[in-house]
């Protein structure tokens, strides 16, 4: 999980000026109204700084509903281990949370996050796809803050040289990483392969593209077994296998593949949308020699997961009123503008994907813009955490050629029905 560099982390990243805000005016010197007063808001490690003066001048504004900030540890694994140990032992230390997308549906399902007002939120101001990530079983429970959607970046500089256009299928990408990746000493193609959360990511992309489904019905119906998620994964199975996806790309996330990319030593990326600036960044061997695109599939235009973050208010809270007017500032269109002008990160509100200055200074937005569209969450369920392991165990396998895409699947079907029997 990434925001500040995919799929999935919850980091906080805003900079943003909230003095003066309309709607959300200092609190009088009177006593808090009920449901109103101090909060903290949990998060994981706020890599980018931008967060301290953030709250610094909600704080300023907002004397009665100080924001404390607290972080966790940088990795998911251990932010998401920390905020549950907290909300299982029914402490009320946090009131806004920052959770992945993905874990909307096990925090909501296990009552630790607070179902929400529709109407309290601009929802129908946001990209029509990442709302979805934000409920379960039919509810609100969260509202998002930042979207993702995968892109495949390519070096635009060496297809142009072989005549080439960057490639829409699965069949195009696989021929022009067999033969021209070796040309220039490059591996072919790379993703996020190392068994963690992101291989989880792109296996459901591959079977997403293929048309093919991980689980439905909020996790209550397994229907990975099917022709469309056999090919997705021989997707995977046949890069192995026939050489254009290297060896040491298993062991690659989503930095290590990043890195590979800019560093030149690589045809084709997938990866989140935070590549484009720091690759265009100075110090990058292919500043101005790439492109993105959204990611192919076996007939065209591939499906993408969503990633991101949203954000949630603790049912242990007890100023869930303040929370929720915090969130409601956090998903402003000015904030949101700010995220991306400041933190290059994809924002949730529709209209900035149409903003002709932004798109003259962010030229991937429409491209980014078409890939969220089209993309679909993670699977739902209430026990998340344990698909997504059944997930990356059988998918390192294919990619490490120990099982076929057949046994694959008859195996994933088999332990996810287990998963989705446990009470």
């Amino acid at each position: 999980m990434r925001w500040m560099h995919a799929a999935g982390r919850g980091l906080l990243v805003v900079a943003v000026i909230l003095a003066g805000y309309a709607g959300f005016g200092a609190q009088s010197e009177s006593a808090a109204p009920k449901g109103r007063g101090p909060m903290t808001l949990v998060t994981a490690g706020d890599l980018t700084e931008y967060l301290g003066p953030l709250l610094d001048d909600w704080n300023r504004s907002h004397a009665k509903e100080q924001v404390t900030l607290v972080e966790l540890p940088d990795s998911a694994d251990e932010t998401r281990a920390q905020m549950i140990s907290e909300l299982r032992s029914g402490s009320d230390r946090f009131d806004v949370l920052n959770i992945d997308v993905a874990w909307t549906s096990e925090f909501a399902a296990a009552g630790w996050i607070s179902p929400l007002q529709r109407d309290r939120f601009p929802l129908n101001t946001f990209l029509a796809p990442v709302v979805d990530t934000a409920t379960f079983d039919g509810r609100l429970y969260a509202v998002p803050y930042v979207t993702n959607a995968g892109l495949l970046y390519y070096r635009k500089d060496i297809l142009e040289r072989a005549g080439e256009r960057p490639p829409r299928t699965w069949e195009e990408l696989a021929r022009q990483a067999r033969e021209l990746a070796p040309e220039y000493g490059m591996d072919g193609y790379a993703g996020q392969f190392l068994p963690y959360e992101g291989l989880t990511v792109n296996a459901t992309e591959a079977v997403h593209s293929a048309g093919g489904s991980i689980l439905r019905d909020d996790g209550a119906r397994v229907t990975v077994d099917s022709a469309a998620a056999r090919a997705g994964l021989e997707f995977l199975a046949g890069g192995v296998r026939d050489g254009w996806i290297s060896p040491k790309a298993r062991g690659y996330k989503e930095e290590e593949s990043r890195q590979a990319f800019q560093d030149g030593r690589l045809l084709f990326l997938r990866n989140w949308p935070y590549v484009y600036s720091v690759a265009n960044a100075p110090g990058s061997k292919v500043v101005g020699a790439f492109g993105a695109v959204p990611l192919p599939g076996p007939s065209g235009p591939g499906t993408s997961v969503l990633g991101g973050s949203n954000l949630a208010i603790s049912s242990h809270s007890r100023h869930p009123e303040s929370a929720a007017d915090l969130i409601a500032y956090l998903t402003s269109e000015r904030v949101q503008r700010q995220v991306l002008t400041e933190g290059s990160l994809p924002p949730v509100r529709a209209a900035l994907y149409e903003d002709p200055a932004l798109i003259r200074a962010y030229p991937y937005l429409p491209t980014l813009r078409q890939s969220v569209l089209a993309a679909e969450p993670r699977p739902k369920s209430p026990r998340y955490d344990q698909v997504s392991l059944a997930v990356q165990a059988v998918v390192q396998d294919v990619m490490a050629l120990r099982q076929t895409p057949q046994q694959a699947v008859a195996r994933l079907s088999r332990e996810l029905g287990s998963i989705s029997r446990k009470g």
